[in-house]
């Protein structure tokens, strides 16, 4: 799809990890793949102008949560994760889905971008608030992708330097995270070409689609 990586990452690695290492382990897939969205979309320098407001929110509330919620319950956050997630496919999928114009566009960024750096500060994941916020303005699909990998490259930064400061990063977590570089660029690989050969209407389903389950298996995931 484009975005999604920490969740779907996260969603499947806690059967098996502590939710803290399974965070850690994707930080450096999540940097680098989106690194590479960025250098294969293109115009970084417009997309980070036009999104600055978000990105600013997002790091700030990332660089925050990540040390505050050090010792939060992993049933709370993932409940809450899950909560979100379910909540974008609602209003994303309904005539009540939110509409944001050029006008509330500052503010609604600013705000977004702090819930998305609460959640991302938490949990590493803050898709749900930047899928509700772009679907909210309309982009097209291709600026989605750009969109997302911008500000999802951005806002992992200081979710990196969190985890490092924090003795998460271990020698063992990097060469596993390292390896995880490979099915990475696979599947991204996969999906890209997958999205050129879609239609909008489509690439929407498949979004909201693919939420639904990662949502619904991370509330499961809570309460079982």
């Amino acid at each position: 799809m484009g975005l999604g990586l920490p969740a779907a990452a996260i969603g499947l690695m806690t059967f098996f990890l502590d939710p803290r290492q399974a965070i850690a382990m994707i930080i450096l897939p999540m940097v680098v793949m989106n690194g590479w969205q960025i250098w294969r979309s293109g115009q970084v320098f417009k997309t980070f102008q036009q999104y600055q407001y978000f990105i600013a929110a997002l790091m700030v509330g990332v660089t925050v949560l990540v040390f505050t919620s050090a010792q939060a319950s992993n049933r709370i956050l993932t409940a809450a994760m899950g909560g979100v997630i379910i909540l974008f496919v609602i209003t994303s999928a309904t005539r009540f889905a939110l509409k944001i114009n050029d006008l509330q566009d500052r503010r609604a960024q600013i705000t977004f971008g702090g819930l998305a750096g609460i959640i991302g500060g938490l949990t590493s994941i803050w898709t749900p608030p930047l899928a509700i916020y772009l679907h909210a303005r309309g982009v097209t699909k291709d600026n989605f992708v750009r969109a997302t990998g911008v500000i999802i490259f951005m806002g992992s930064l200081p979710l990196a330097v969190g985890y490092a400061q924090l003795g998460h990063l271990t020698s063992p977590v990097l060469m596993t995270s390292l390896a995880m570089l490979v099915p990475a660029f696979i599947g991204f690989s996969a999906g890209e070409m997958i999205r050129h050969r879609i239609s909008e209407a489509a690439f929407r389903r498949v979004l909201l689609v693919a939420f639904l389950a990662i949502g619904l298996n991370l509330l499961r995931q809570a309460f079982t």
